[in-house]
């Protein structure tokens, strides 16, 4: 799986024609993965003020709004291939939010058996 990270707000300040090229670019790796069989699934996630935090507290679970984490990154997303981790690290450097500050990380599925945890 390749989570996505970003800073929020960093496509609100790129032009028009930025963000054209940019969700464009998107388009295009999508569009491969898909002719290649490789992507199983993926979904952009909704801005981080409409999320919602569960911890314990006081011994009991508590709700709280947004994800208050100190981070200048958020998870924005993932998407889900089927391939090596070698293409999966080129699928990742390709992802145009990492030129501006987001990163990808790799992170594999993992087995029935839970032997990688």
């Amino acid at each position: 799986m390749l989570l996505i990270y970003n800073r929020p707000g960093f496509v609100d300040e790129l032009s028009e024609e930025e963000r054209t090229a940019l969700f464009g670019e998107v388009d295009e790796i999508m569009r491969e993965l898909r002719e290649a069989g490789e992507l199983v699934g993926g979904e952009a996630l909704a801005h981080p003020s409409h999320t919602r935090t569960v911890r314990m507290g006081d011994g009991a679970p508590a709700v709280t709004d947004g994800p208050f984490l100190e981070s200048k990154e958020v998870f924005a997303g993932y998407v889900a291939v089927d391939c090596s981790a070698e293409r999966a690290a080129e699928i990742a450097a390709r992802w145009p939010d990492v030129r501006y500050g987001g990163a990808m990380e790799i992170r594999p599925f993992m087995g029935e058996s839970g032997t990688e945890m």
